[in-house]
Protein backbone atom coordinates (compact mmCIF):
# COMPACT_ATOMS: atom_id res chain seq x y z
CA UNK A 1 0.00 0.00 0.00
CA UNK A 2 1.11 3.51 -0.76
CA UNK A 3 1.00 6.34 1.74
CA UNK A 4 -2.50 7.33 0.53
CA UNK A 5 -3.94 3.86 0.97
CA UNK A 6 -3.99 3.20 -2.76
CA UNK A 7 -2.00 0.26 -4.08
CA UNK A 8 1.21 1.58 -5.74
CA UNK A 9 0.40 -0.13 -9.04
CA UNK A 10 -2.78 1.94 -9.46
CA UNK A 11 -1.64 5.20 -7.83
CA UNK A 12 -0.93 7.03 -11.11
CA UNK A 13 -4.23 5.92 -12.62
CA UNK A 14 -6.07 6.95 -9.48
CA UNK A 15 -4.46 10.40 -9.32
CA UNK A 16 -5.32 10.98 -12.99
CA UNK A 17 -8.92 9.94 -12.34
CA UNK A 18 -9.16 12.26 -9.33
CA UNK A 19 -7.74 15.21 -11.27
CA UNK A 20 -9.90 14.59 -14.34
CA UNK A 21 -13.10 14.05 -12.35
CA UNK A 22 -12.38 17.19 -10.33
CA UNK A 23 -11.89 19.27 -13.47
CA UNK A 24 -15.05 17.83 -15.05
CA UNK A 25 -17.20 18.32 -11.96
CA UNK A 26 -15.90 21.88 -11.57
CA UNK A 27 -16.62 22.64 -15.21
CA UNK A 28 -20.15 21.28 -14.88
CA UNK A 29 -20.72 23.37 -11.76
CA UNK A 30 -19.42 26.48 -13.51
CA UNK A 31 -21.73 25.90 -16.45
CA UNK A 32 -24.68 25.46 -14.08
CA UNK A 33 -23.89 28.52 -11.94
CA UNK A 34 -22.55 30.93 -14.57
CA UNK A 35 -23.57 30.04 -18.11
CA UNK A 36 -27.11 28.76 -17.55
CA UNK A 37 -28.25 31.80 -15.53
CA UNK A 38 -26.78 34.05 -18.24
CA UNK A 39 -28.62 32.11 -20.96
CA UNK A 40 -31.85 32.34 -19.02
CA UNK A 41 -31.46 36.12 -18.67
CA UNK A 42 -31.37 36.62 -22.44
CA UNK A 43 -34.47 36.96 -24.57
CA UNK A 44 -35.12 34.27 -27.16
CA UNK A 45 -33.42 36.16 -29.99
CA UNK A 46 -30.37 36.93 -27.87
CA UNK A 47 -30.16 33.40 -26.49
CA UNK A 48 -30.40 31.69 -29.87
CA UNK A 49 -27.76 34.02 -31.36
CA UNK A 50 -25.45 33.59 -28.36
CA UNK A 51 -25.86 29.82 -28.25
CA UNK A 52 -25.28 29.42 -31.98
CA UNK A 53 -22.14 31.57 -31.77
CA UNK A 54 -20.70 29.60 -28.84
CA UNK A 55 -22.00 26.03 -29.13
CA UNK A 56 -18.94 24.78 -30.99
CA UNK A 57 -16.62 26.25 -28.36
CA UNK A 58 -18.62 24.61 -25.58
CA UNK A 59 -18.51 21.25 -27.35
CA UNK A 60 -14.78 21.53 -28.07
CA UNK A 61 -14.21 22.18 -24.37
CA UNK A 62 -16.66 19.76 -22.77
CA UNK A 63 -16.18 16.77 -25.10
CA UNK A 64 -12.51 16.14 -24.21
CA UNK A 65 -12.96 17.08 -20.54
CA UNK A 66 -15.84 14.61 -20.28
CA UNK A 67 -14.01 11.88 -22.19
CA UNK A 68 -10.78 12.22 -20.21
CA UNK A 69 -12.64 12.08 -16.88
CA UNK A 70 -14.54 8.96 -17.87
CA UNK A 71 -11.56 7.21 -19.51
CA UNK A 72 -9.21 7.99 -16.62
CA UNK A 73 -11.75 6.53 -14.21
CA UNK A 74 -12.24 3.43 -16.37
CA UNK A 75 -8.45 2.94 -16.51
CA UNK A 76 -8.14 3.29 -12.73
CA UNK A 77 -11.02 0.88 -12.25
CA UNK A 78 -9.50 -1.70 -14.58
CA UNK A 79 -6.10 -1.39 -12.89
CA UNK A 80 -7.72 -1.72 -9.46
CA UNK A 81 -9.59 -4.89 -10.42
CA UNK A 82 -6.55 -6.45 -12.10
CA UNK A 83 -4.44 -5.79 -8.99
CA UNK A 84 -7.28 -6.49 -6.50
CA UNK A 85 -6.76 -3.02 -4.99
CA UNK A 86 -8.94 -2.23 -1.98
CA UNK A 87 -10.60 0.84 -3.56
CA UNK A 88 -11.95 -1.04 -6.55
CA UNK A 89 -15.58 -0.93 -5.38
CA UNK A 90 -15.47 2.86 -5.17
CA UNK A 91 -13.79 3.02 -8.56
CA UNK A 92 -16.50 0.80 -10.03
CA UNK A 93 -19.06 3.28 -8.66
CA UNK A 94 -17.07 6.12 -10.24
CA UNK A 95 -17.10 4.28 -13.56
CA UNK A 96 -20.86 3.70 -13.36
CA UNK A 97 -21.42 7.37 -12.60
CA UNK A 98 -19.16 8.25 -15.54
CA UNK A 99 -21.20 6.02 -17.84
CA UNK A 100 -24.34 7.80 -16.64
CA UNK A 101 -23.07 11.33 -17.26
CA UNK A 102 -21.60 10.37 -20.63
CA UNK A 103 -24.85 8.66 -21.70
CA UNK A 104 -26.91 11.72 -20.81
CA UNK A 105 -25.30 13.66 -23.64
CA UNK A 106 -26.59 11.59 -26.59
CA UNK A 107 -29.82 10.72 -24.78
CA UNK A 108 -30.85 14.33 -24.13
CA UNK A 109 -28.29 17.11 -24.45
CA UNK A 110 -27.21 16.53 -28.08
CA UNK A 111 -30.78 16.95 -29.32
CA UNK A 112 -31.59 19.83 -27.00
CA UNK A 113 -28.39 21.64 -27.95
CA UNK A 114 -29.12 21.10 -31.65
CA UNK A 115 -32.56 22.65 -31.17
CA UNK A 116 -30.90 25.67 -29.55
CA UNK A 117 -28.45 26.02 -32.46
CA UNK A 118 -31.28 25.70 -34.99
CA UNK A 119 -33.49 28.07 -32.97
CA UNK A 120 -36.28 25.58 -33.56
CA UNK A 121 -38.02 26.14 -30.23
CA UNK A 122 -40.82 28.72 -30.28
CA UNK A 123 -39.87 31.81 -28.26
CA UNK A 124 -42.70 31.29 -25.79
CA UNK A 125 -41.48 27.75 -25.06
CA UNK A 126 -37.82 28.65 -24.60
CA UNK A 127 -38.04 29.38 -20.84
CA UNK A 128 -39.52 25.92 -20.21
CA UNK A 129 -36.92 24.30 -22.49
CA UNK A 130 -34.10 26.07 -20.66
CA UNK A 131 -35.59 25.12 -17.29
CA UNK A 132 -35.66 21.46 -18.34
CA UNK A 133 -32.11 21.72 -19.73
CA UNK A 134 -30.94 23.31 -16.46
CA UNK A 135 -32.65 20.68 -14.29
CA UNK A 136 -31.09 17.82 -16.27
CA UNK A 137 -27.75 19.61 -16.23
CA UNK A 138 -27.94 19.83 -12.41
CA UNK A 139 -28.68 16.09 -12.34
CA UNK A 140 -25.66 15.46 -14.56
CA UNK A 141 -23.56 17.75 -12.34
CA UNK A 142 -24.65 15.78 -9.28
CA UNK A 143 -23.65 12.55 -11.00
CA UNK A 144 -20.26 14.09 -11.80
CA UNK A 145 -19.78 14.85 -8.11
CA UNK A 146 -20.74 11.27 -7.23
CA UNK A 147 -17.98 10.11 -9.61
CA UNK A 148 -15.53 12.54 -8.01
CA UNK A 149 -16.46 11.42 -4.48
CA UNK A 150 -16.08 7.79 -5.50
CA UNK A 151 -12.58 8.22 -6.91
CA UNK A 152 -11.57 10.26 -3.85
CA UNK A 153 -12.89 7.52 -1.53
CA UNK A 154 -10.93 4.93 -3.53
CA UNK A 155 -7.77 6.76 -2.51
CA UNK A 156 -8.56 6.65 1.21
Amino acid sequence: MGESGAAPEIAVFLLLAIAAQGIFAGAMLTEACVLVPHWRSLGATGFFAHYDANARRLFRYFAPVTAVAALATFAATLAAFVSSAPGRGYLALGSLASIAYVAMFPLYFAGANASFIAASIPSDRLPAALARWAALHWLRTGIAFVALAAVLLARA
